[in-house]
């Protein structure tokens, strides 16, 4: 049997590294999941922005969604940012789907295109 100075000489717990993210078990400083994340989404799309009217689950108010945008997650808030000041409405980023309220399809595109983006209006 271990003595008792051996047995309390494990380590149990360390704030040596701080926080630890959950997925990689690294420090939060040195993490990249957020990147490696953002790099498997744009590795998916296909180039082509879709801008679509949505009313549905959001009793009959009509929002604007904007999807494949082939931006990493920080670009894509400040362009929903400008796109929000452009259209003068509100929006939000949610799942990498940029809202901006209300019918704002012409507009949008019009400026995504002038940025060089391959732009298609789909859905109704």
């Amino acid at each position: 049997m271990p003595s008792l100075q051996q047995q309390l000489s494990r380590l149990v717990y360390s704030t040596e590294q701080g926080e630890v993210c959950p997925a990689c078990r690294a420090p939060i400083n040195n993490c990249n999941c957020q990147q490696q994340a953002d790099e498997q989404r744009l590795a998916g799309l296909d180039g082509i922005i879709r801008i679509r009217r949505e009313t549905a689950g959001r009793k009959g108010k009509g929002v604007t969604s904007i999807t494949g945008v082939p931006l990493a997650r920080e670009e894509l808030k400040k362009l929903a940012a400008e796109l929000k000041k452009r259209c003068g409405t509100g929006g939000a980023v949610k799942d990498d789907v940029i809202e901006i309220q209300g019918d704002q399809r012409e507009v949008i595109k019009t400026l995504l295109e002038s940025r060089g983006f391959r732009v298609k209006l789909s859905g109704g």
